[in-house]
């Protein structure tokens, strides 16, 4: 397996434009391979016994492959020396990322949005589906990074909590960024439990969840934040004028259920800049000394 190989879905469309350009940056620095996929169906109306005719499916397979070649072209025409090569596939999108992902790539990036070769390549679809169900960290590119801003990495003391430190620290180290490790509660009600209780329970709970990392990464300046509110909100809000938001894949605690489809599906929908998705890797070696740059 190559597991230097970053991927990246690209369709045509300004937000996979911005997926290709983050990914690159990443593979300059890594010296990874960049394997920019296409993809393309040829779609008829439903209920048409309609079939293309070779000459229709040949022109097809001629676009894709011209877009696809053009998007290596500019990776190349950077002079970063990154190694990109194009995939270009008549096949349904999601399943084709997944698939090449799975077979040994470090990491899956997906634009928010797009049109034309990985048709509906919309939050909630193909992006939302790779982010859903990778077994390899994602990277949803959205809105713009914050030059200066920290990387942020939500905190619930779960399994996937260390995956999502890791890849988190990774980041800030590689950018000369702080980190920002924020767990989000809901205070109960006044006459449930006092407030001063709730807080210092949470505060301990953040604290245990970082123990060790600091004398691993001695260079990042790190900031533990509690914050009463709903986890979704108080990252979306942070995303503002952060570099990178990093979530697990799924939690507890502080961040209840993060599935895609709860916390992590509003980020990758809402967020204001790129967001990581820390599935464990079981596929490629990225972790710690993997970093990104940002």
């Amino acid at each position: 397996m190559d597991r230097t190989r970053i991927v990246v879905g690209y369709d045509g469309s300004g937000e996979s434009q911005r997926a290709v350009d983050w990914a690159a940056d990443e593979a300059a620095r890594t010296g990874a391979t960049l394997q920019i996929v296409h993809t393309y169906q040829i779609g008829w109306p439903a209920g048409s016994y309609y079939r293309p005719t070779a000459e229709e499916s040949g022109a097809a397979r001629g676009r894709a492959e011209q877009l696809a070649a053009d998007a290596v072209a500019a990776v190349r025409a950077r002079g970063t020396g990154v190694d990109a090569v194009a995939t270009v596939v008549h096949a349904a999108p999601a399943a084709t990322l997944l698939d090449l992902g799975h077979s040994g790539a470090r990491l899956l990036v997906v634009g928010s949005r797009g049109t034309g070769g990985i048709t509906g390549l919309l939050t909630g679809s193909v992006s939302q589906q790779v982010a859903t169900h990778a077994r390899v960290p994602v990277v949803v590119v959205r809105g713009h990074a914050a030059a200066g801003g920290p990387v942020v990495a939500g905190v619930d003391g779960s399994p996937a909590t260390s995956t999502a430190l890791g890849l988190a620290f990774d980041a800030a180290a590689a950018a000369g960024a702080r980190l920002v490790a924020v767990r989000a509660y809901v205070p109960p009600a006044p006459s449930v439990l006092p407030l001063s209780a709730v807080e210092a329970d949470e505060r301990t709970a953040l604290e245990a969840s970082l123990v060790g990392w600091p004398s691993k990464y001695p260079s990042v300046t790190l900031e533990a934040r509690l914050v009463a509110g709903r986890a979704a909100k108080v990252l979306i809000g942070l995303s503002h004028t952060a570099r990178l938001v990093v979530v697990g894949s799924r939690g507890h605690g502080g961040f209840t259920g993060l599935l895609l489809g709860s916390v992590g599906q509003q980020l990758v929908q809402h967020a204001e800049c790129p967001v990581l998705i820390a599935h464990p890797n079981r596929a490629s070696t990225l972790g710690t000394g993997d970093a990104f740059r940002l």
